[in-house]
């Protein structure tokens, strides 16, 4: 398999510039969430508190991140393996881990450049493109564990998979076929749906991957705040709200 190396971005939203006695909480969390989360810690920060401070990349990257001992408060990660990993560590505060959101799963391609698709497994998906398919490197990153799976269950992998782009996490694989460097991708509906350069050709069957699951969790030695912010994010109908705008679904309701 080909896989593109990709310097691994941490974005760092926000000054961290605290109010008195309050230290901006520190978020680690899948590139996937990027927006969503950006537009959140916008709005906790206008209502009077630190602007918390979002680390955002690959799950994996970030797991390994915090348990080597990065200083983190909040983690949500792109999947339940990672997470199992960080409790297994000892990373997780008891009782606080949270089923909060699911996404889906997309074909792509570049927006000028789109093909037709049959989901049917008697359909050729290598012939139906030239070029390179990309997504997460599925050896590493939830994304290209979940587009393996699919493609498996299309049976299209063996087809493709001289032909698969690994990248280090979901935004980056999605950015390589909206400039067209793929000519094809899969990649979570919810990128796909905030990028003005793909356009979704299918949506992949939910019964073909593992459901997509971001747990989130506070980890220990955490803030005060990041406890408020955490209940925020998880509780809050503003916060439910703004994800079901970003294209995710929700796997509790306001208040549980």
């Amino acid at each position: 398999m080909r896989k593109i190396l990709v310097l691994t971005l941490l974005i760092f939203v926000g000054l961290p510039v605290a109010h008195a006695g309050e230290a901006p909480v520190r978020v680690y969390a899948a590139a996937s969430l990027s927006a969503a989360l950006t537009t959140l810690a916008g709005d906790w920060q206008q209502s009077g508190h630190a602007t918390p401070t979002l680390v955002l990349a690959g799950t994996g990257t970030l797991a390994k991140q915090v348990i080597a001992g990065a200083p983190a408060d909040i983690f949500i990660a792109a999947d339940q393996a990672w997470m199992n990993r960080l409790e297994a560590s000892g990373k997780l505060v008891p009782n606080t881990r949270r089923n909060l959101l699911g996404n889906s799963l997309v074909l792509i391609a570049p927006v000028a450049h789109p093909f037709a698709v049959r989901l049917q497994k008697d359909f050729d998906l290598a012939s139906a493109f030239e070029g390179k398919l990309c997504t997460g490197e599925p050896d590493a990153v939830p994304l290209g564990t979940y587009a393996r799976q699919s493609l498996h269950s299309l049976g299209w992998w063996q087809g493709l998979e001289g032909r698969i782009v690994g990248s280090d996490d979901a935004l980056t694989a999605l950015n390589f076929v909206a400039r067209g460097e793929c000519a094809a991708g899969v990649v979570y509906a919810t990128d796909a749906q905030a990028s003005k350069g793909v356009r979704v050709l299918a949506t992949l069957p939910a019964g073909s991957h593992s459901a997509i699951v971001y747990p989130t969790a506070l980890i220990q030695g955490h803030s005060a705040e990041a406890a408020q912010f955490f209940e925020f994010l998880t509780r809050s109908p503003e916060a439910h709200r703004l994800f079901l705008n970003y294209g995710f679904s929700l796997l509790s309701e306001p208040g549980n």
